[in-house]
């Protein structure tokens, strides 16, 4: 499954790399990138993971970004 979500308030683009490396590092992620001119996450992952998924990777992000905002509906 790929998804696209809505990300906010990311601060530069090192921290999106951050954010996208370690959403990369995920099992089951096939890939992902975070771009901070389209304040947009992508992540490809396998689908009986993919909810669990996303929220390690909402959790990463605050870590990395406490004051960015991904947007999951």
């Amino acid at each position: 499954m790929k998804k696209k979500f809505k990300i906010e308030d990311l601060c530069c683009a090192h921290c999106a790399g951050k954010i996208e490396e370690a959403i990369k590092q995920l099992d089951g992620v096939n890939d992902a990138s975070v771009s901070i001119i389209t304040e947009k996450m992508m992540i490809d992952a396998d689908d009986e993971k993919f909810d669990d998924i996303v929220k390690e990777a909402v959790a990463i992000a605050a870590k990395i970004e406490p004051e960015c905002t991904i947007h999951v509906k």
